[in-house]
């Protein structure tokens, strides 16, 4: 496992820290405005997603890899819904925030 505090890009850094401490606030804070997502190859509302699957069911993300530069990881993802499996996850980075994030089956 790569510890958070020693992932590569510092807004990604921040994705992780805010989604494992099930902090919204530090996690929207952290989102461009108009921010988007897509699991599994699908676009889905951000505002939905976030709060199923990682804060009314306590998401957690343990990194073991990461690539171009921190903004692709990954994880081993869990959360009480779904138990854990490993997860890629790809973002993209604008002005130190986050504009989109993918996430699928790793």
């Amino acid at each position: 496992m790569i510890p958070v505090s020693q992932l590569s890009d510092p807004t990604v850094r921040a994705f992780v820290t805010a989604v494992n401490a099930g902090d919204r606030t530090a996690f929207e804070a952290v989102l461009a405005p108009g921010a988007t997502m897509s699991d599994d190859g699908s676009d889905r509302d951000l505002a939905d997603w976030a709060d199923r699957e990682i804060f009314a069911s306590r998401g957690h993300m343990s990194v073991t890899k990461e690539a171009d530069g921190g903004r692709d990881l990954v994880v081993d993802y869990r959360n009480d819904t779904w138990g854990e499996m490993r997860t890629a996850w790809r973002f993209t980075v604008s002005d130190g925030r986050i504009s989109r994030f993918e996430t699928g089956q790793a």
